[in-house]
């Protein structure tokens, strides 16, 4: 799927949710008295779904998978953070939360580990890359892609009804 604006991918949406979620579990007394704490979780939260976004918009294959290694970072971060916060033992009653929140931080990192994956693996270098040229040789691609799975579509289509025939046939010469 084809994405235009950054606040449509899944992951920035998983992300900006956390982040605001974050903001309001670090308004909790508990965070007040530790230093920067509370801030520094927020801020780097928050930086995951910056990231996305910064990435998203730079134009360039290559300046996006840079940025979402920024962003998994900060996943990264915010969950060392959690874990500190985890050893505390006036946090313990946050154990639950604190288990919670450090799942979906390592599904947002797994998803962007696996959206950084597909991007090196494309031939695409990005909006900021594309001329008439390489964007009618990319549509190209992509309908010849879709004309051979519609093509293999069809041939298991036929290759079944050979198959009920085969079967059809088999029962009349057993009658």
């Amino acid at each position: 799927m084809t994405y235009k604006r950054f606040e449509d991918l899944p992951v920035w949406n998983d992300a900006a949710d956390l982040a605001a979620k974050m903001f309001t579990w670090t308004s909790q007394p508990v965070f007040r008295g530790k230093g920067d704490l509370g801030n520094q979780i927020q801020r780097a939260t928050l930086s995951i779904s910056n990231n996305i976004a910064a990435g998203f918009e730079r134009g360039s294959t290559n300046e996006l998978i840079q940025f979402l290694y920024y962003a998994r970072g900060s996943a990264g971060e915010v969950r060392s953070m959690l874990c500190v916060i985890e050893r505390m033992p006036e946090c313990a009653h946050l154990k639950s939360e604190i288990s919670d929140l450090k799942s979906s931080f390592e599904s947002v990192s797994r998803q962007i580990r696996g959206w950084t994956n597909s991007l090196q693996n494309s031939e695409i270098k990005g909006q900021r890359h594309l001329n008439d040229a390489s964007r009618q040789s990319f549509e190209q691609n992509d309908r010849r892609h879709s004309f051979q799975e519609r093509i293999d579509e069809l041939n298991r289509i036929q290759e079944h009804k050979r198959e009920q025939e085969r079967l059809q046939q088999r029962k009349q010469n057993q009658q």
